[in-house]
This record gives C-alpha cells, sequence and structure tokens, in this order.
C-alpha cells in the first residue's frame, strides 16, 4: 500500500522513511512554523505568573458569541493526519468548517459534535466511541484520524454561534509533502429535519457530482414515538440510478437504487433492535467501524425522548461513484397490526465522502434555533 510519501500512514507502512515534514497547529504554534511553538507572551495568564515565556502561556483560545476563529491555514501541499480538539459551550452551535485549495465554498460544514458522531452529547454528557476514524474520549475528547490531502491550501474554521463566548482546546497534527494525482478531497455534509414530515424519505446527502467515494455515515436519531424505529431501509442511488427531476425525498418508493439496505440497525451492523434479548434493553457498542454509542432513554420527568446516536464506516467498503450519488434512509416504526408506520423523528445526519474538486453548493445550514436540541 502506498504512503503518500509520508502524508498516509498505517502500521503496514510505518517503518518506511520520507521526505514529509511534520507540523502542529496548536495555540502555542497557531501557524505550525518550525521552531515555532510555546512563544507566546502574556503577562496577565495567571496560571503562568512567575514561570514566563514557554510556560504553557496559551494553551487555548476563546470565541466570542457570534464569532468565527480560523484554527488552521495551511499553505500545501500536503495533508491533515490528526486533528483534536475539546470545545465547550453548546456542540450544535460551534460550526467547524474545512476549506480546499483556496474555495470559497467548504467542503466540511458541520456541528462539531455532530462531526465527531456525537450529534446529542454535550461537555457534561460525552459517550466514549473508540473507532478508527474517530475517537470520543474522557472528558469530551474529540479526536479524528481521516486523512485528508490537499495542494494548494486549507483553511479551518469554527464559528460559535451562541451568544456566550466557548473555549477551545485544539491540535491540528499535520505532515508536508507532494500529493498523489489521484488523491481526493474530503468532505462532510451536515443536515437536520426535525420532525420528518409523514412519507417523507430522509436526505442522508445529495447534489454531489463527480467522481469519488463515499466513506461514512453519522447519525442522531430523537423518536417521537413509542416502540421500534429502525426499520426502514438506506438507499444508495449511483450515476444516474435517479430519474431526472425526481424528487426522492418525496417519492423515494418510486426510484430505485443500485444498492438498498435491510433495515437502520442492519445498516449500522447491529440486529433485531440493538437489543440485548436477554435482559430486553438497547445495547450499546462502539468498534472500528461502526457503533451505537449513545442510547438515551426517558427519565420520566424532563428526559422525554429517546435519542440514539450511531455511525458506520465504509473504510474497508467505499461506495464508489463516478458521476454522481445521493443517500437516503427511511424512517419507519410499526403499527398495532404488524403494518409499517412512517415515522415523523428528529433526524441528523452527517455524511464523510472524498472526491475531486470542486465542491458543489451545500444546502443552507439550518438557523441556531433550527439546529439547537431541546
Amino acid at each position: 500500500m502506498p504512503n503518500f510519501n509520508g502524508l498516509c500512514v498505517n502500521l503496514s507502512n510505518l517503518s518506511l522513511l520520507s521526505n514529509a515534514q511534520t507540523r502542529s497547529i496548536s495555540p502555542e504554534n497557531p501557524d505550525g512554523a518550525k521552531g515555532g511553538g510555546g512563544r507566546a507572551v502574556d503577562e496577565n495568564h495567571q496560571p503562568s505568573k512567575g514561570l514566563g515565556r514557554g510556560w504553557k502561556v496559551r494553551p487555548c483560545v476563546t470565541i466570542e458569541g457570534g464569532q468565527t476563529f480560523e484554527v488552521a491555514n495551511i499553505e500545501g501541499p500536503g495533508a491533515i493526519q490528526q486533528i483534536w480538539m475539546t470545545p465547550t459551550g453548546v456542540w450544535r452551535f460551534n460550526i467547524l468548517r474545512f476549506y480546499w485549495d483556496d474555495q470559497e465554498q467548504p467542503s466540511v460544514e458541520c456541528p462539531v459534535g455532530d462531526f465527531f458522531a456525537s450529534g446529542f452529547g454535550h461537555r457534561d454528557d460525552f459517550r466514549q466511541i473508540n473507532s478508527l476514524a474517530v475517537c470520543v474520549n474522557p472528558g469530551s475528547a474529540f479526536n479524528c484520524y481521516w486523512p485528508m490531502p490537499f495542494r494548494g491550501r486549507c483553511r479551518i474554521t469554527l464559528e460559535n454561534l451562541d451568544t456566550r463566548p466557548m473555549v477551545l482546546y485544539y491540535q491540528v497534527n499535520y505532515a508536508l509533502n507532494d500529493v498523489p494525482v489521484d488523491a481526493a478531497y474530503f468532505h462532510a455534509q451536515f443536515r437536520r429535519v426535525n420532525p420528518l414530515l409523514f412519507k417523507r424519505v430522509y436526505t442522508i446527502l445529495d447534489g454531489v457530482r463527480g467522481s469519488g467515494h463515499y466513506v461514512g455515515t453519522a447519525m442522531s436519531w430523537g423518536v417521537n414515538n413509542n416502540g421500534w424505529w429502525g426499520e426502514g431501509e438506506i438507499k444508495f442511488y449511483l450515476d444516474g440510478d435517479i430519474p431526472k427531476g425526481n424528487d426522492v425525498a418525496e417519492h423515494g418508493g418510486d426510484a430505485f437504487p443500485t444498492i438498498c439496505g435491510t433495515g437502520t440497525e442492519d445498516y449500522f451492523c447491529g440486529s433485531y433492535n440493538f437489543e440485548d434479548r436477554a435482559i430486553r434493553k438497547y445495547c450499546q457498542f462502539t468498534t472500528a467501524y461502526c457503533g451505537l454509542p449513545r442510547v438515551s432513554q426517558p427519565d420520566g420527568t424532563y428526559h422525554s425522548q429517546q435519542r440514539f446516536d450511531m455511525y458506520r464506516w465504509h473504510i474497508t467498503d467505499p461506495v464508489r461513484f463516478q458521476r454522481d450519488i445521493t443517500v437516503t434512509m427511511q424512517a419507519l416504526g410499526w403499527r398495532q397490526d404488524k403494518r409499517y408506520l412512517p415515522l415523523q423523528d428528529d433526524i441528523a445526519s452527517v455524511a464523510y465522502w472524498y472526491q475531486q474538486l470542486p465542491t458543489g453548493k451545500f444546502p443552507a445550514l439550518p438557523s441556531r434555533d433550527a439546529l439547537e436540541i431541546v
């Protein structure tokens, strides 16, 4: 397996030498410059009083309400290899954006919690995730291992939509070296519908044009009915599967995909309602490629809804497309007479994929009020 000249590393090629230059961006080295770490001077930083420069003077940044902070601005070619961050505040109000090669259109636009498969989480209620692409560790530490090559420039921002300030600790680890001609660009797109309209199909991704491969889905599912909620099928429409002008969300049964799943929990690599049948309870799990890290149950008082976070990474089985891709998920439960019940649930998702530039225009991000989890 090629190692992208030191840009894409795993156990099988870890011993191979390369000319790649390792760099890292953090509050202690905002531009990642060689020899540029730990140079901050702040006479008002109380913890380092009496110690001076080089003694953890600037370990974090504060982002005021309504402000956007530039996390990284890197001149390529190179590749992001790992990202760690731990944001405070309301995670649905902290919006991550990645821009490749000076595009005006972001290739990643996503609330920070959802990007790390923790859509229903918050700082005081994180759930551990132990996967290859994303790890969420105590306490509330987000880690991303998706390889992200770029040629001209990588720019990462975090916008605070809240009226209150938030604090961000972060580290972006990357390497500088030539990028192969066949390396595509990482993309991630967030969507939310609350509630889903009756008999409508939830759209995870559409509007993508060009060649690439789909590599993952994270979903946050808030259930508004009693009973099981995951009978719906995921469908991948590839390279012209959808008749021109057909609204799949409205007429999902009239368009036929190349890949059709058998149920929501089946797609996320579980079975039979994610249930531990011995105790008749949902069973949380987190593995390298898939997981159900969050099962939130009603408490009988103020927490009235069931809520679930799920992820599925197509690392060993990417869904390849040459011209276009659309991904949808049905929302189905059961009626009392054993017929399917189209659900009207609170559903949010992040689609992850690689493609060549340019990035198509994303749907408008929901307003702050529409993003809020209540």
